[in-house]
């Protein structure tokens, strides 16, 4: 029996437990069928306290119409996550702890993070996030690595208008980069996005989007 037909197996027996696991919000079980012959499912457990703490493991795998793995598709990434939420009637933060592991490829990365919303006058919102990741990539040349990035949200609720801008700054290329975004929602479910990553540099992009979104 080839490993692709064992997870079909799995994918058709486990989902009786997702009852089980939503009446348990301890456990964490999310499968998902890509395509005809692909499938992904993370997995794992949530212990609820003052810092938050979950861990599991993402798994997936694709397959020819015989029956044997595509080169390159199986996924087997360990996590975990530690997470401090306080909410507060004028705000709301959060700092946090994640570490994922490749355990096919031996790659892994330990990201920091803190984010804050907050009331800042009777009609605007502001959001800030911040994050340091250090990455091992036992492929690359330069094999360690240090990412940094910080961001900021203006928003007007009563609109549905926003205003983001970014920055973050990698050691492996010294490169810095920035982004603005403007988003706008039109309809309860339609959002026009406009973005710009490093503007007034010879790099310099953008992009416009119109994004429906339908829930059922």
């Amino acid at each position: 029996m080839t490993i692709f037909r064992i997870v079909c197996i799995l994918f058709t027996v486990l989902p009786s437990l997702t009852a089980a696991a939503k009446a348990d919000d301890l456990l964490i079980w999310s499968p998902a069928k890509l395509s005809e012959r692909s499938y992904k499912a993370t997995m794992g457990f949530r212990l609820p306290a003052e810092w938050e703490t979950s861990a599991g493991a993402d798994i997936a795998l694709a397959a020819t119409k015989s029956g044997a793995p595509l080169p390159d598709s199986e996924q087997a990434m360990l996590w975990g996550r530690i997470v401090r939420t306080n909410v507060t009637p004028a705000g709301q933060s959060q700092r946090g702890v994640k570490v994922s592991v490749d355990t096919l490829r031996g790659s892994g990365a330990l990201t920091l993070s803190r984010s804050r919303s907050w009331i800042l006058s009777d009609s605007l919102d502001m959001q800030s996030s911040r994050s340091v990741s250090v990455g091992y990539d036992p492929i690359d040349a330069r094999q360690a690595s240090v990412t940094a990035s910080q961001a900021l949200k203006l928003i007007h609720p009563w609109t549905g208008t926003s205003l983001s801008a970014g920055a973050g700054l990698s050691n492996v290329s010294g490169d810095f980069s920035s982004s603005v975004a403007v988003s706008q929602t039109i309809l309860p479910n339609l959002n026009l996005d406009a973005s710009m990553t490093n503007p007034f540099s010879e790099d310099e992009a953008g992009s416009v989007n119109l994004r429906y979104r339908l829930n059922w």
